[in-house]
């Protein structure tokens, strides 16, 4: 019977051939990339990589590194010479991208265990990443772009502690989600998650719907009421648009994060209550907290760890799949059959700016869906017909549009940090300071920046 081959990637000069000889009696086919352009080419499942390191680190192989385990899961092996190891760059090559490294010159069995060792960690993590992404997909959160799999990475990790979690975006990106899938990977999964919009309850009201009121606290109080903190007891309490607190509901929230006791409006007794306790708005709270609307002690207890909600703007191939995922879920709306999208219609989608983000575009779709009269969505029928014409006419407008999804991207993964964007595409402040400007984009001061290195959370 034929040996069945899997694939190993290399990067570097020309593999040496007895090595490549033994890495194919080891049943591995070895692909020399000598292009990021060979992504089409690469298998879907966990696979390991050499990365030839032994005369130092060459850019273009590094930059070749960087793209190729944006997309494709690779489990990087470093080799590296006597004199290469000890080089400052290769170190840092080492740690940001390799699982293991082998000093050359060396067995081949050697190398042989240590990449067998690397694909199958990179496969239990490839395990664990599905069946994230599975959850996600029952619970609505589509999307496969880098933005979401670090979404899925964020809320996996702080789902395995109890520390307040404060989750920033804008309106329409699906905050509530992110926290039923927090609390769906906590071991409080089995345990009641309420959710409170701070912002649909009159504030003389948010009160006594949070912390509830005694029999005879006030004119019409004819029974005991327990608040949504008290029914949250053991579970998750989920707090949506918490910028809009009052505040003595502001104070109240803190005497019960510091101490875990309550008091119902008109009690006496303080109630011991256990939650965990996440939070959510689109506001900039920063902003809210210097301007005296909102407690600093408070914000600073809620926002222990923060999770970055991502715009759809910033989502690429992600829009593709919401439009298609709300198609499926909404079709049968209407009598005749839709078959899909028409090239316009998925034009206009990608050239749109989604200000209301995945709400905004689901509610597109599905009155599409009503009002459309054909067999298939048009822009017209999504009502983006003018966004149809936003694609470049011109080699020079498409290179902005390339440079403002970027710049977009980078500065959402680095979390506003203009510095640390800009090493991230590789090039100076400076240079992104002066695209953004060209572009129109708003940049962020020094004081702005320095502001947010000072923000004790940990943002995830």
């Amino acid at each position: 019977m034929d040996r069945v081959h899997r694939t190993l990637l290399y990067i570097g000069e020309k593999p040496d051939e007895t090595l490549l000889k033994s890495l194919s009696n080891g049943a591995w086919k070895v692909m020399h990339a000598t292009s990021a352009n060979m992504l089409g080419e690469l298998p879907e499942t966990p696979m390991p990589g050499l990365l030839d390191l032994t005369k130092g680190v060459s850019n273009v192989h590094i930059d070749r590194v960087d793209q190729l385990s944006r997309f494709a899961p690779v489990a990087w092996v470093a080799l590296v010479s006597r004199q290469s190891r000890d080089l400052q760059a290769v170190r840092d090559a080492i740690a940001k991208y390799c699982f293991d490294f082998v000093t050359m010159p060396t067995s081949h069995e050697r190398i042989l265990n240590v990449v067998s060792q690397a694909v199958g960690m990179e496969a239990l993590r490839f395990q664990d990443d599905a069946a994230l992404a599975n959850r996600a997909l029952a619970s609505g959160m589509i999307g496969s772009s880098e933005v979401m799999r670090a979404l899925h990475r964020a809320i996996g990790k702080v789902a395995a502690t109890d520390a307040t979690v404060f989750i920033s975006g804008e309106s329409g990106t699906g905050k509530e989600l992110t926290a039923q899938m927090i609390h769906a990977r906590s071991a409080r999964r089995d345990m009641p998650f309420i959710a409170v919009n701070c912002g649909a309850i009159p504030h003389e009201l948010l009160h006594s719907e949070l912390f509830g009121y005694e029999r005879g606290a006030f004119t019409g109080a004819t029974q005991r009421k327990i608040g949504r903190v008290e029914q949250a007891h053991g579970g998750t309490l989920f707090l949506d648009e918490i910028g809009d607190l009052p505040p003595e509901s502001q104070a109240a929230l803190l005497r019960f994060i510091q101490e875990r006791k309550i008091e119902r409006l008109g009690g006496i007794e303080s109630i011991d209550v256990d939650v965990r306790v996440i939070t959510a708005t689109h506001v900039d709270m920063h902003a809210a907290v210097d301007e005296g609307r909102f407690r600093a002690d408070l914000f600073f207890r809620l926002c222990v760890l923060e999770i970055r909600e991502p715009p759809l703007r910033v989502r690429g191939k992600d829009i593709t799949e919401l439009a298609l995922y709300a198609l499926e879920r909404f079709r049968d709306e209407r009598a005749r059959r839709i078959h899909g999208f028409a090239p316009d219609a998925i034009a206009a989608l990608h050239n749109y700016g989604w200000p209301g983000n995945v709400r905004e575009l689901i509610n597109r779709v599905r009155r599409a869906i009503i009002l459309s009269e054909g067999k298939y969505i048009t822009a017209e029928d999504l009502e983006l017909t003018a966004h149809v014409a936003n694609a470049p006419d011109s080699l020079r407008e498409a290179r902005a549009a390339a440079d403002r999804r970027a710049i977009e991207m980078a500065l959402f993964l680095h979390k506003g940090r203009v510095v640390d964007a800009a090493r991230g595409l590789g090039i100076s402040r400076v240079h992104l300071h002066r695209l953004m400007q060209d572009l129109g984009m708003p940049t962020r001061t020094s004081s702005e920046e320095m502001h947010e290195a000072g923000n004790p959370a940990q943002a995830l």
